[in-house]
């Protein structure tokens, strides 16, 4: 299918006018960020396994009801996915205390919490993605109640089916984000869960030996980025598993740290 015309590019994605009206091609590049783009780099073959792990998962969430913009994949890059109108809150779902939750709390990494927490942030790459409460996208008119009611509804049922998902092969969901948005349909629009699900943005650790498996690899300079994104893909029945080979060897990545 040829590209059409770009409509916008992110730090891992680039937006093309869709063959159809109402639809959108969605690049997947090999670009890595963190920390709001202050830090830089690039993961080869990232964007390859992050269009098929995020196919796999919201083909997954489609079949137990969740409404998504996903259309179908296009080729090793590329997905068709509906034109909606995105929401400007980032949704983070925890189930493990990491990242900034450690940080701003003072719980220990890898603490499993009491109940899960769903938090929200306000999308503005110039103020740092700021936390916001309830009360705030109410205020702002970012989005209804009744919207917001529906995406804390599927971001819990999105985390339990994930858990599990994940669970099965041995690996622990810690926590992830998703983003969503509205289509409108005469006067009246709906919410679909957007963007993507991927090693990008959701903390993955191996169960058995705590390994991360995910893009804080790169946050931390830890190594292994390529092999953990490809560990996801493989346990997830995406990469074919090459016989008498090590699988996931990230040893060699702790000892040139001199870990």
């Amino acid at each position: 299918m040829s590209r059409r015309r770009q409509i916008y590019e992110g730090k891992a994605k680039i937006l093309y006018e869709g063959p159809e009206p109402g639809t959108i091609i969605q690049y997947f590049k090999d670009d890595a960020t963190a920390f709001n783009a202050q830090k830089k780099g690039m993961i080869s073959g990232k964007g390859v396994i992050n269009n098929r792990v995020s196919e796999h998962i919201f083909t997954l969430l489609a079949g137990i009801g969740i409404p998504t913009h996903f259309i179908r994949r296009l080729n090793m890059r590329e997905q068709l996915v509906k034109q909606v109108e995105i929401i400007p809150i980032e949704v983070v779902i925890r189930n493990v205390a990491a990242g900034s939750l450690s940080k701003r709390l003072g719980i220990e990494e890898g603490t499993p919490l009491p109940r899960t927490i769903i938090e929200y942030y306000y999308k503005d790459d110039a103020l740092n993605d700021p936390m916001v409460a309830d009360e705030h996208i109410a205020c702002f008119g970012w989005a209804t109640q009744e919207e917001m009611h529906d995406i804390a509804d599927m971001a819990i049922r999105v985390n339990d089916f994930m858990s599990g998902l994940f669970a099965a092969i041995n690996i622990r969901l810690v926590d992830f984000k998703l983003e969503f948005g509205r289509v409108w349909e005469n006067d009246y629009s709906r919410v679909l869960l957007a963007d993507e699900i991927s090693p990008d943005g959701c903390r993955l650790w191996d169960m058995v030996t705590n390994e991360k498996l995910d893009k804080d690899r790169f946050r931390q300079d830890l190594g292994g980025e390529v092999e953990a994104y490809q560990e996801i893909a493989r346990r997830l029945g995406l990469l074919p598993v090459e016989p008498d080979t090590e699988v996931l060897d990230l040893e060699s990545h702790r000892k040139n740290r001199g870990l």
